[in-house]
């Protein structure tokens, strides 16, 4: 998926979540940037460009072992320990991300690597990711107008 998909949609959830949160910038600012994170494993990406995630690329591939869920398991887990306020929405983001991919036809090996792809019909940037993107787009607003209006 796109990142402007993958943000769209993590920013749906923040907003489910929001009250409940104490901290809401830093649960905001974390879930969005952990939301981009799988990503670093790709040179395409945005944060896969940096000079740092190059170092990372050589040792990894795009949709390998960045993007599983062991990965993602045994990072919440460090947070949960050592930083817990930053475990939930890392998992958020970086979760959602991962979910959203392993609709895509390359998929995800969500269990890197003892699995294999799990994946769907979804094209990156095609079609049916558009409508997507739409339909989280109408759904953050009318969450954000009802969060304004205090109905929800």
């Amino acid at each position: 998926m796109l990142l402007r998909t993958h943000l769209i949609i993590t920013l749906f959830f923040i907003l489910l979540l929001l009250s409940y949160v104490e901290d809401k910038v830093l649960f905001v600012l974390v879930a969005l940037f952990s939301t981009i994170l799988p990503d670093v494993d790709s040179r395409f990406s945005m944060i896969g460009q940096k000079k740092m995630a190059r170092i990372l690329q050589f040792f990894t591939k795009h949709r390998g072992v960045i993007h599983s869920y062991m990965i993602l398991l045994v990072i919440t887990f460090v947070f949960a320990l050592f930083a817990p306020v930053l475990a939930l929405p890392f998992f958020l983001g970086y979760g959602i991300h991962l979910f959203a991919d392993s609709f895509t036809i390359k998929g995800i090996r969500p269990f890197y690597p003892l699995t294999k792809n799990i994946y769907g019909n979804l094209r990156t940037g095609g079609k049916i990711e558009a409508v997507i993107f739409v339909i989280f787009v109408i759904l953050d607003i009318l969450i954000i107008l009802a969060k304004i209006s205090n109905i929800f």
